[in-house]
């Protein structure tokens, strides 16, 4: 198995992980409390784990709202006690999430290669607004798709089907490039390939199938295509 450049007219970028460090978010809890890291880990579990129990119990809410009830619950499971102000302000550094160094100039070469670059993401509108505007990348992404717009999250194919329908391009005819393992099997299983950024060296999930590619960046993801 391996990348079909040739079949591939769109690129769509995951955002959380992908094209900026959530693991920044962990900084605005340092300042409040004495051990973050846990509750850290634990908010970015329970905000992944409510969207997907979402989809099948039929309870959408904007994924600020999942992320702000993953962070209540991961500071109450650690019995850490902020004012409803303290824990927003923690929120809000979803705003100003910091960009992986690659990611501009990575997306330049696929622009400037003949490719249309998207972002498809689980965030809603006003969160993807502020990330495009944060990273400096509005002159390179063609548009951001949120999965908002179908009130359902990933993995879910239609998320995937949606994304594919904005892009104007085949399904089979996109590449989802993502840090998330559930969103490479999502963006598969949905009639897309996909690129697995793995930033950090950890192993591939043992069950689903493989990713079509696996990259450390988002410049790997630009050689796969050969531009």
């Amino acid at each position: 198995m391996g990348l079909d450049a040739e079949r591939v007219s769109s690129v769509t970028f995951d955002s959380y992980s992908t094209l900026v460090d959530v693991d920044a978010a962990e900084q605005a809890l340092a300042a409040r409390i004495d051990d973050p890291r846990p509750v850290s880990r634990l908010w970015r579990a329970r905000s992944l784990e409510y969207t997907f129990v979402a989809n099948q119990v039929d309870a959408y809410q904007p994924f600020y709202e999942m992320n702000r009830d993953a962070l209540q619950y991961a500071l109450d499971a650690h019995g850490v006690d902020l004012s409803i102000a303290e824990r927003d302000e923690i929120l809000a550094v979803y705003h100003e999430l910091d960009v992986f160094d690659d990611v501009r100039d990575g997306i330049r070469r696929l622009r400037d290669g003949g490719y249309d670059p998207y972002v498809l993401s689980n965030g809603n509108p006003e969160m993807l607004a502020s990330l495009v505007d944060h990273a400096d990348i509005a002159d390179l992404i063609e548009d951001t798709i949120s999965a908002d717009e179908v009130r359902t999250f990933k993995p879910a194919a239609e998320v995937y089907r949606h994304g594919a329908a904005r892009t104007g391009t085949p399904i089979d005819e996109v590449v989802h490039v993502t840090a998330g393992w559930f969103d490479v099997l999502g963006a598969r299983h949905a009639g897309m390939q996909a690129a697995w950024v793995d930033r950090k060296g950890t192993p591939w999930e043992p069950f689903g199938g493989d990713p079509d590619a696996t990259v450390e960046t988002i410049h790997d993801v630009a050689d796969e295509l050969g531009v």
